[in-house]
């Protein structure tokens, strides 16, 4: 599969503008200005940060030392820049798809590309992290423009496949990052949700911003089906006949709860919960997050 099937010009002419990196500007900002000991002064010193063992002596302001008789360093780009890591999911519920038109692994392909050129374009690395009982491939993160390429060149030739442990490998993911990052998590999140949502505050609790994608299939939202029909895990394999019609009403009810406890427990842990699903055009949700993550 090619990249231009991934990377649409017409999302990226809509998207081009939209910055991810507001909410971590007006962050980063903030707490500058709060954690500032010497506020009143001039907001210049929000660039500034303790000096820590290891740094090079030669960075320190003695200016501000001089005002402050503390010591810090002014910060280098590299510091203020973000570091994004796209976390997607590649087990077999992945590959599902209704209609035969696009599967949520090739529908979270798209969003991913949108998402890995708007970092690329504002100069932040980016990397990749695939997982399926536990974390896969991975490419480090980088800012080149070739970096899109190859995160999409190893997403096209990956099939979904396997069993998935979701709160395991976002542990891992957790382990793994070193300094703060943006976690863009990929996933149809079908296994308990309590695990998940633990993953998900040990993430929050060492600082990282998340932005949770919650991939359903259309079908897995509407339950279009009609009279008897043979439901299967494609997971485990596992399968269950029901009566459509008499399902339905059950099913739409548990759906919603599924979604809207995701939703409510990310507000409070301060993730951006995203629910999508392969029915909608990606990049109307997509622009509507990134509008609103302009205006916080």
């Amino acid at each position: 599969m090619s990249t231009e099937k991934y990377l649409k010009p017409e999302v990226i002419a809509r998207i081009k503008r939209l910055d991810l990196r507001a909410k971590f500007i007006v962050k980063g900002f903030l707490h500058g200005l709060h954690s500032s000991p010497f506020q009143g002064f001039s907001v210049e010193f929000s660039e500034h940060r303790k000096y820590n063992p290891g740094d090079d002596p030669g960075d320190i302001d003695w200016l501000i030392y001089a005002k402050t008789d503390k010591f810090y360093v002014k910060k280098f780009e590299a510091e203020t820049n973000i570091t994004g890591y796209l976390v997607m999911d590649c087990s077999a519920s992945m590959n599902y798809t209704y209609r035969q038109e696009v599967t949520k692994f090739d529908y979270s392909i798209c969003l991913a590309a949108a998402l890995a050129y708007l970092m690329i374009h504002q100069q932040d690395p980016v990397g990749l992290v695939t997982f399926g009982e536990q974390l896969g491939k991975c490419l480090p993160p980088r800012s080149q423009r070739k970096q899109l390429a190859n995160i999409l060149s190893l997403l096209s030739r990956l099939t979904p496949c396997g069993e998935t442990d979701i709160a395991k490998s976002l542990n891992q993911t957790a382990a793994m990052l070193r300094h703060r990052s943006f976690v863009m998590i990929f996933s149809d999140l079908l296994t308990d949700p309590a695990p998940v949502l633990e993953s998900l505050r040990r993430l929050r609790f060492a600082g990282h911003d998340v932005l949770l994608m919650h991939v359903l299939d259309e079908a897995e939202v509407s339950f279009p089906f009609e009279g008897l029909v043979t439901l299967e895990d494609p997971e485990d394999t596992q399968s269950v006949q029901v009566d459509a019609d008499g399902f339905r009403a059950g099913y739409l009810e548990e759906i919603a709860a599924f979604r809207k406890r995701y939703a409510d427990e990310c507000q409070a842990m301060g993730v951006d919960y995203l629910p999508l699903d392969t029915g909608v055009a990606f990049d109307k949700p997509l622009t509507e997050y990134l509008l609103r993550r302009k205006s916080l």
